[in-house]
């Protein structure tokens, strides 16, 4: 990585629990492009104040994560339809001040329910009312799932998620027999909640594929009982792979090769 300069452009991330994912991502990937780029994770108690920083700073990009994606959609100027269609921002570009958001989770969950090959007519189970939860069940939706549920403690929440797309919503855990099921909570994330499973034993048991989106740790205790249970997943280290390979082109109009991402994604999760 180049020297600090005062050339030099910067990108962050806000977020609840910042972790080094995409920090390692990105400056692995300036580092091996010759960028000179630096990327720095962040958190703040006052969005409204932050995303005035990147704009009045000159910030070229911003990743947004829990609890912000919501937060953030009035405080830009050009919303695209990525992130309108769900109400739900992942991702800012500032140029010379205009701040432009889209959402690169849901081209994410999308590539990877067909890399996965899921198939549609099966049943899905979604656990999670927020922002992330709104790009997971927009992608199966548009990926011809007809049969979807989401589980949300949020009940207003998961009712309008849920009533968007033609879907049912209930605040408590259905029976088991979902073959997908997918964690859109913090459950299971490095923290307060880093031992608990979105699932019970016994819906892991009934389910033919098991997606986790927390990214943090990449082996969570969903992930780790679905492959004790021998079932496929996915994992939240795909998910911010792709979505953050997304973000980088948006943020510097280099697209990396497919092994650069793989190498960046790897180095993330060391």
């Amino acid at each position: 990585m180049p020297i600090l300069n005062k050339d030099m452009t910067v990108c962050i991330s806000l977020a609840g629990r910042p972790s080094n994912l995409g920090t390692r991502f990105h400056n692995y990937l300036y580092d091996e492009l010759g960028l000179n780029f630096v990327y720095k994770a962040f958190t703040t108690s006052n969005i409204e104040d932050a995303i005035a920083g990147v704009r009045g700073l000159g910030i070229r990009g911003c990743s947004v994560s829990m609890p912000f994606k919501e937060a953030v959609l009035p405080l830009v100027d050009v919303v695209e339809q990525s992130a309108a269609a769900i109400e739900s921002v992942n991702t800012i570009v500032n140029d010379d001040g205009v701040l432009t958001a889209s959402n690169t989770d849901y081209e994410a969950v999308a590539d990877l329910i067909a890399r996965h090959q899921l198939d549609p007519s099966l049943s899905v189970l979604v656990r999670g009312s927020g922002g992330m939860a709104k790009a997971v069940v927009a992608a199966f939706h548009g990926a011809g799932f007809s049969d979807l549920t989401v589980l949300a403690r949020n009940v207003d929440a998961g009712e309008a998620i849920a009533t968007k797309y033609g879907y049912r919503a209930v605040s408590t855990d259905p029976q088991p027999g979902h073959a997908v099921l997918v964690n859109v909570t913090p459950l299971g994330m490095a923290g307060a909640s880093a031992e608990e499973l979105a699932f019970t034993p016994a819906h892991v048991r009934a389910a033919e594929t098991v997606f986790d989106v927390v990214a943090f740790p990449a082996e969570t205790p969903l992930i780790r009982a679905a492959r004790d249970a021998e079932k496929p997943v996915i994992t939240g280290a795909e998910v911010i792979a792709l979505q953050a390979a997304a973000q980088f082109v948006r943020y510097t109009g280099v697209t990396p090769t497919a092994d650069q991402i793989a190498r960046a994604a790897a180095f993330s999760r060391e």
